[in-house]
């Protein structure tokens, strides 16, 4: 099952995880330091929430599609070469505490798309290092540039 990202910044992870468990009567699905996602059956939602104080709160870290496999993300990335929309793909990279393959690609207004698939748990945000201090947790914010990037394999 396919189903869409929202990637929020929040400046203090307790309280959006217990407003987000309430509006949505779930408990997150991981929770770490800084960090916490909620894989919410209905609507069919991954909620992602980083604490960066550095951030406004409440503001759009990012956008995604979370796909079951790596043949999905490979799909989807060669569709959107073929409409010639400047991608850049990421395999086996450590983002949110798990291991991705992932595509990105911006929308018009500059906003940042994943379509990724989960290989595996992690216990680091990003693969540039252990830190899971908040304020540290943009992995994805650090994601490649894709007006260099072009269709490059590029890594966070």
């Amino acid at each position: 099952m396919a189903r869409v990202q929202l990637a929020l910044n929040v400046s203090n992870i307790d309280e959006a995880v217990d407003f987000y468990q309430k509006l949505f009567n779930t408990e997150p699905a991981k929770r770490r330091p800084g960090y916490a996602n909620f894989a919410i059956a209905d609507p069919p939602l991954k909620l992602v929430l980083i604490e960066d104080a550095a951030q406004t709160p409440g503001t759009l870290n990012h956008l995604g599609v979370e796909v079951e496999s790596t043949d999905e993300v490979a799909a989807a990335a060669a569709r959107l070469a073929a409409e010639d929309l400047p991608t850049a793909v990421e395999e086996q990279v450590t983002c949110c505490f798990a291991v991705q393959d992932k595509v990105w690609v911006d929308g018009p207004g500059g906003e940042p798309w994943e379509i990724y698939t989960v290989l595996a748990d992690a216990e680091s945000m990003s693969g540039s290092g252990d830190s899971t201090e908040p304020g540290e947790a943009a992995c994805c914010a650090t994601r490649p540039d894709l007006a260099a990037a072009g269709t490059t394999p590029a890594c966070c």
